[in-house]
């Protein structure tokens, strides 16, 4: 290996990188426990569905427009690494092979799009899903991801290395950038059937919590391996990660019990994601009491957000919108506040003597990749849905989309009443009568 090549940082990346894998699975189980019996399979494909997707697009072009060479005053990548080409197994992004780094940025942007499907549970097909994955990761997910976290000695993306907007690990090009789209599409589609009307709880909670671990498991990585190396700026990453996701579970938890008189296992699971949320573009610059401050306002804030779509009538079915857009923003504009200038950045926030500045660019970035994603996002909701059609028909959603989508279901339950009729026929006394199956079925 060339010299600066270090072993134990390309260890470490690797290792991270399989980590934020995991999350999208995470993610699927998430997700999937939070919907009702008859979207189970849909609701998990649609996150399994990015790993194929996005993997061959970001082959194909997806780093190149995001990390190869400026193009164009920083909102875009060349074309010089098109199928990877021109990229060795030696060569070196730091201390780390550049297919080390590009593995653990492709793990990024599969989570993305995955993250959005929540806002659209129960409603969407499944081919004009896949087709909207690959048209937004192309138009948004890699521009953003260049504008955000490519830095090239001041000649890289517009918003992080020429304005100095600080997003560690992806406040805005993942957590505001999926959480707006998820905005736009929820509007495209409509409510859902019963909105407002019919309950629709959560079919398995023991699923959410399931998600919820994995994903607070994975985020580790995703947090503390974009330090890009096994140094102190990770280490402190991957604590500022477990402080601020604990105190936005106990925020979320607290805000739950004054308002509705209940911990719920569906609040804490959405608080330690909120949490994650928050520090995500915080955790390299603010110190540990920061974090605990991160969480604590962003599990009371998310908590509070969720209502705004009954409020202001929109269906995101799985709180994309409050979680990810809302807690997104909150860590990214609380940079401009807790930054201390002795982490992994020089800038200041208000609280530690630097000024509105900081506070003014995060604000910047917020408003910008917001703005962009939700105004792509709708136009390519809307050219889907006038085309090919993006969502179901209403037989099909009030009957149920895992069995016309997917000819499947997650849970066989024909079993069950051949089963009990068995059962009760094997322990009836002599001359008794004992339900037909028919009758247990029904």
């Amino acid at each position: 290996m060339p010299d600066g090549f270090s072993a134990g940082d390309t260890a470490f990346v690797l290792i991270s990188a399989a980590l934020v894998m995991l999350m999208t699975p995470g993610l699927a189980f998430f997700y999937g426990g939070m919907v009702r019996v008859k979207s189970v399979l849909n609701m998990l494909v649609m996150s399994f569905i990015a790993l194929g997707i996005v993997t061959v697009l970001w082959v194909l072009y997806g780093y190149s427009l995001s990390f190869g060479t400026d193009a164009f005053h920083g909102l875009i990548g060349n074309l010089d690494h098109v199928g990877m080409r021109g990229i060795g197994m030696n060569d070196l992004a730091g201390s780390i092979p550049v297919t080390a780094f590009s593995a653990f940025q492709l793990m990024f942007a599969v989570i993305t799009p995955a993250l959005i499907s929540g806002a659209i549970a129960d409603r969407a097909k499944f081919a004009a899903w896949g087709l909207f994955v690959a048209l937004w990761v192309t138009i948004v997910y890699f521009p953003v991801a260049h504008w955000v976290f490519f830095f090239d000695n001041g000649h890289g993306g517009w918003l992080g290395d020429r304005n100095g907007v600080i997003d560690f690990a992806g406040g805005t090009a993942v957590h505001i950038n999926a959480g707006m789209a998820g905005l736009a599409l929820c509007l495209v589609l409509g409510k859902r059937v019963g909105f407002k009307k019919d309950p629709m709880r959560p079919h398995s909670l023991p699923l959410v919590m399931l998600g919820s671990g994995l994903l607070w498991f994975g985020w580790f990585g995703f947090n503390a391996g974009s330090a890009l190396a096994a140094n102190g700026l990770a280490g402190m990453a991957f604590m500022n990660t477990q402080i601020a996701t604990g105190a936005a579970m106990l925020g979320w938890l607290a805000f739950e019990r004054i308002k509705h008189g209940a911990f719920t296992s569906l609040g804490a699971a959405s608080g330690a994601v909120a949490g994650l949320v928050a520090i995500t573009p915080a955790c390299g610059s603010v110190s540990m009491l920061g974090a605990l401050a991160i969480g604590l306002i962003a599990g009371a804030i998310c908590a509070a957000a969720i209502s705004l779509k009954y409020r202001l009538g929109f269906d995101d079915s799985l709180d994309v919108v409050g979680v990810h857009a809302v807690g997104g923003a909150i860590g990214s504009l609380l940079i401009g506040f807790f930054a201390t200038g002795h982490v992994g950045q020089t800038a200041r926030g208000l609280f530690y003597g630097g000024g509105a500045g900081q506070l003014g660019k995060q604000a910047m970035g917020v408003a910008v990749v917001a703005v962009y994603s939700f105004v792509i996002s709708w136009l390519l909701g809307q050219a889907i849905q006038k085309t090919i059609g993006f969502r179901v028909s209403e037989d099909v959603e009030v009957a149920g989309i895992d069995q016309v989508e997917h000819a499947e279901s997650a849970y066989d339950f024909s079993t069950v009443g051949a089963s009990l009729s068995r059962a009760l026929s094997s322990h009836a006394p002599t001359g008794s009568p004992v339900a037909t199956k028919t009758e247990v079925d029904a």
